[in-house]
């Protein structure tokens, strides 16, 4: 219970961010990627705040003996650049670029009961149910 409810406030707090940069309007992320056109720098803020709370409390919290919530820290060790990792990572750089919405602002902006982040929505599931299919096929996840 308390593992959900911290995941609920901390995305919350994370919806309330993206809101407030302005995140949930794809003609931002578009524009960002626009250098040669209109370009909107505000989405490198963004990406600069975040960077700095990360670097700023990351090593404190490390400090700690476990997380608050955890008995130990669930930290990845994979460090190999996998076909998987590619084709995923283009796939998501594609979807951003072309429709302005990846997953996190795409969900908040379902607030907004706009169609154009449902459909996202709806597709990005069905894209990860797809991809479930495909690799219990062909064992693509090892």
């Amino acid at each position: 219970m308390k593992n959900g409810l911290a995941a609920l406030v901390v995305g919350f707090v994370f919806a309330i961010g993206l809101g407030v940069s302005g995140m949930t309007q794809p003609e931002k992320v578009i524009g960002f990627l626009d250098i040669f056109g209109s370009w909107d720098p505000s989405l490198i803020f963004v990406m600069v705040g975040g960077i700095v709370v990360h670097f700023a409390t990351y090593k404190l919290i490390r400090k700690r003996g476990s997380p608050l919530l955890s008995t130990k820290w669930h930290v990845p060790t994979k460090k190999e650049i996998t076909p998987a990792l590619v084709i995923g990572a283009t796939l998501f750089g594609v979807g951003w670029g072309l429709g302005g919405y990846c997953p996190g602002p795409a969900v908040t902006s379902l607030a907004s009961f706009d169609a154009a982040p449902a459909i996202f929505v709806l597709s990005m599931i069905a894209g990860m149910i797809l991809f479930r299919q495909i690799d219990k096929k062909l064992n693509i996840q090892k």
